[in-house]
Order: C-alpha cells, then sequence, then structure tokens
C-alpha cells in the first residue's frame, strides 16, 4: 500500500484513530513478538504488497513459530507452524472460526452472501450442511462420476486441437465439472458466459481479501465517501466486483430455476434444492448463494492446481515417466484412467498431494478472526485479531519435509521400509471448523485432470529457435496463487492415445 493512499486518508479518521489507539488498554501478558511498531501507524508499511507469505517466513527465523503485528490498531498473529495452526485454529475452533468484516469484499462486493466469507452463525452452518450434502465425500460424489469424467475427455480434445491454449483449457474444465454438479449445466466449447464471469468475480475476491489491507476495511465509514473523493478509488472495485460477483450467483441460479418450472432441469445440487414447492425469499437466498458457494469454490483452487500440474510436468519430465508407466501398468492403452482407478495409482495419487504442498496455492490461508481474549503459548491474542495460517512456510518446512522445494511425491508413499512424510491434507484444505467442505471434490477433479492428462499426452519444454524454454516459475500475489503464464509443449503419447479421445466423447 503506498504512502499516498495513506496520505489520502481524511483528516478525521486520523483523528478517530489516535483517540483509540490512547485509550486502548494495556494487556496483562505480552503480545507475541514481532518486527517493532511505528508510532500510529504500526508495522504498516513492513508488510510488502507482494508475497507477504515470504517476508512472514523470514520473521519466523527472528521472532519464533509466532509472530505479531499490528496494523493502523488492528493486531494480526502469523502463525508459521502446523502444530500452532492446529492448536489455536482447530483445538479452539470455538474461539477462533469468524471471518474478518472485510468492508470492501465483503459489504460493498457481497462475498459476506458465499459460504467463504460467512461470519459463524447460522447461516454459515446452513451452507455447511447444503454443500456437504452434494460434494462433502466420495461416496456422495460417485452418481456424478461419469459426469465429471465427460468433462475430463472433452478438456482432452481441446488439448489435442489446441495445446497452446492450456492454460484456457484447464479454466474451462474447473468450471465444467463444477457447473454439470452444482447446476446441471454443460459449459460451451468456447466463450461460455458463465466461466468469463466466474473468472472476473474470483479475481476480485483475491484482490480485496489478501494480507493488505484496503483503507476502507480500517475505517469502514470512508465507504460513504463519494468516489471523486481523493483515496475512495475503491468505489470503481467495488462496484465492478459486485456486477460480477452477482452475476455469477444469479444467472445460473435464475436458469435453473426457469428449468425446474416447465420441467426440463437436469439433475444438480440447485434443482434438487428448489424442488417443486414455493420458495420464501430466505429459501431462495440460502439455495442460490449455497449454488454459488459450489461454483465459486471449484472455479479457482482447482484452476491453480491444474496449470501447476503442466508447470511441474515440465520441470520434472523423470516424475512424468515414472507416473505414465504406472498408469500403463494397471491401465493398459486400451481405455483411459476413470476416477475409480484412484486407489489402484498410488503414484498418481502422491503426485497430486506433492503438487499440493509444493506450491500451497492458500499461501496464507483464508484469514480467521478471534471471537473473544485468549491467552496462547503465554501470549495474549486479544478479540478481534486477524489469525494468518502461513501455509506456505508450514508446507516448506524442512523438519517436515526435507528438500521442499524439490517436487518428489515418493516423500508420500511407504517405500523401502521407510514412513510417508507427513500428509498435508489438513492444512492445505484449513482448518477446524474453517475447513472446506469440497474436499473430496478438490481430489476427484485434480485426480481426473492429472491421471487422465498423462495417459494421453507428453509434456515437455517449449522449444523456440532450436533452444528450450525454461519455464516461468513465478507466481501471482493473492488469497489465491497462480503460476504466472509460461510455455511448454504438450503432444499425444502416440496416436492410440489420441483416438482414445475421440473414442471416449463418441460414445
Amino acid at each position: 500500500m503506498s504512502l499516498l493512499i495513506w496520505l489520502d486518508v481524511p483528516l478525521a479518521a486520523l483523528g478517530l484513530f489516535l483517540v483509540r489507539e490512547l485509550l486502548k488498554p494495556k494487556p496483562a501478558s505480552p503480545y507475541p513478538p514481532g518486527p517493532k511498531p511505528l508510532p500510529l501507524v504500526g508495522n504498516f508499511f513492513d508488510v510488502p504488497a507482494e508475497k507477504p507469505w515470504e517476508t512472514f517466513s523470514k520473521w519466523q527465523r527472528e521472532y519464533g513459530d509466532i509472530v505479531s503485528i499490528e496494523v493502523l490498531g488492528r493486531r494480526i498473529v502469523i502463525l508459521n507452524s502446523l502444530k500452532h495452526a492446529v492448536e489455536l485454529l482447530d483445538r479452539r475452533s470455538l474461539k477462533s472460526s469468524d471471518r474478518p468484516n472485510f468492508v470492501l469484499a465483503g459489504e460493498m462486493i457481497g462475498w459476506k452472501n458465499t459460504l467463504v466469507m460467512s461470519q459463524y452463525g447460522e447461516q454459515f452452518k446452513e451452507f455447511r450442511k447444503k454443500v456437504h450434502r452434494v460434494i462433502g465425500t466420495r461416496s456422495i460424489l460417485e452418481p456424478y462420476y461419469s459426469h465429471v469424467e465427460r468433462q475430463g475427455h472433452r478438456f482432452l480434445k481441446r488439448l489435442l486441437d489446441t495445446p497452446l491454449d492450456f492454460e484456457e483449457h484447464v479454466r474451462w474444465m474447473a468450471g465444467a465439472i463444477i457447473l454439470v454438479i452444482s447446476h446441471g449445466y454443460e459449459v460451451r466449447d468456447a466463450n461460455d458466459p458463465y466461466l468469463k464471469t466466474a473468472e472476473d468475480a474470483v479475481l476480485y475476491f483475491s484482490l480485496t481479501t489478501s494480507a493488505e489491507p484496503f483503507l476502507v476495511d480500517i475505517f469502514p465509514f470512508l465507504r460513504y465517501l463519494p468516489s471523486w473523493f481523493p483515496g475512495a478509488s475503491f468505489h470503481k472495485i467495488a462496484q465492478a466486483g459486485h456486477d460480477a460477483l452477482q452475476e455469477m450467483a444469479d444467472n445460473p441460479y435464475d436458469t435453473v430455476k426457469a428449468q425446474v418450472a416447465d420441467g426440463t432441469a437436469l439433475p444438480s445440487f440447485t434443482a434438487e434444492l428448489i424442488g417443486g414447492g414455493a420458495l420464501s425469499p430466505e429459501e431462495e437466498h440460502i439455495i442460490k448463494w449455497a449454488g454459488h458457494t459450489l461454483f465459486g469454490a471449484g472455479s479457482d483452487t482447482t484452476v491453480s492446481a491444474g496449470k501447476v500440474f503442466f508447470l511441474l510436468m515440465t520441470l520434472y519430465p523423470e516424475v512424468q515417466s515414472k507416473a505414465q508407466a504406472e498408469i500403463d501398468a494397471v491401465i493398459g492403452s486400451e481405455r483411459l484412467p476413470t476416477i475409480q482407478d484412484r486407489e489402484d495409482l498410488p503414484y498418481v495419487k502422491a503426485l497430486v498431494t506433492e503438487l499440493m504442498r509444493w506450491f500451497a496455492i492458500n499461501p496464507l490461508g483464508i484469514t480467521h478472526v478471534m471471537t473473544e481474549d485468549d491467552i496462547f503459548e503465554g501470549y495474549f491474542i486479544p478479540k478481534d485479531t486477524y489469525i494468518f495460517p502461513n501455509m506456505w512456510q508450514m508446507l516448506h518446512d524442512p523438519d517436515v519435509y526435507p528438500d521442499p522445494f524439490l517436487f518428489k511425491p515418493e516423500r508420500f508413499l511407504a517405500l523401502d521400509g521407510q514412513e510417508p512424510e507427513a500428509n498435508p491434507h489438513n492444512g492445505i484444505f484449513g482448518f477446524g471448523r474453517r475447513q472446506c467442505p469440497g474436499i473430496a471434490f478438490a481430489e476427484m477433479a485434480v485426480f481426473t485432470q492429472v491421471s487422465m492428462v498423462l495417459a494421453v499426452f507428453e509434456i515437455s519444454k517449449a522449444i523456440e529457435n532450436g533452444k528450450e524454454v525454461e519455464p516461468d516459475q513465478d507466481r501471482t500475489t493473492g488469497t489465491i496463487s497462480h503460476p504466472l503464464p509460461f510455455k511448454c509443449s504438450i503432444k499425444p503419447r502416440s496416436s492410440k492415445a489420441a483416438a482414445l479421445v475421440l473414442e471416449e466423447l463418441s460414445h
């Protein structure tokens, strides 16, 4: 955040902040250690705009596993170890399961209506109950397997036709899988309006919920400033984000509602909940936003995982070869892998787990908020403290994962009498009462994509002017992080492998 934005804050806001700081009582126990704050602004300038998780990891080496800072009067605690994250966010989840009241993301854009940003309460519990009912376990998902695999075959065909557009195809597949389940909708082969709207909406979510706060979240009354006022440019973000989010939620729901009314709706989560009776406005609100939760939850995390997969296969051809050898031995060359093959492909399963660990798609998780004061490890954690679980650090802790920046699926297999390394499943999908209810769906979606692509394609470094092109390994900043665009070569392993795709699509 720039100094210019800070200077644009109205003097009334500064005065209110100063009074609040002067009247704040001193805690009986110390706060967790951290970098020394400046007067008034605290550690406002210590949190970088880009990749804050790397800075937080450096602080661990200086201050320990539990670090705290203060940003304009807001206490923030960073947990750099899985042990402490489990203790505070799992075992003390009754105190630590709330979400920040983001004025920009939650109130002005509207993400407060979704499961991920709901305050802990009845709406949150109702959302989770409905989402779990559709994608909560493998057995619940089984009726959708054939639909998911069909979208996988369509994805393979797109890769055959235009392999250079693989990133677009990855995003297409994530949306295609979840929309079949959430709304009974089969996405278009090109330029699908639902997918474009979802991409825009999720980008605004990531922008407005990252570690670097917007001033309107610290001084909520700023939302009432006119958009032309200096420092009120957040209004433009709010309007664009709100429009994209509403369209993402409304259009699929309205379509299914009309189809249910005229008897043409396909089986889906939303159609089942709408049913045949009259709905109250409150019931419609829950159903619409629960359907959006399915759509939104599956449309960005799995996209990032898909792109990471192509990057890793480009960087680690030996891993690709081992996975393909397992698929060839178990599946053969007469059919493509199915979701039911998952337990028979342990190396491919381990590859998916290692992919999620290696990249840390949600590098700072999603912020928890304390609902009451607590003493944790001898430190005072006041009510309303923001808690950031630094997943990037936890998943690259050399004491837990030797050679943490090496991509090695074998670390999750029991080989040569050695125990597998700790499964990162818990932290990857969140903690406590805020753990993602779509774990089974995410694992299914990523396995489907990975296994099918490995069966059909060979992925390698792109060749330009006779030389290999090293892929960019950098990443975006945000709540959900993606690899930056990179180049790779994607070719069928054989003409028979390519023919299998066309054969499956003809059924």
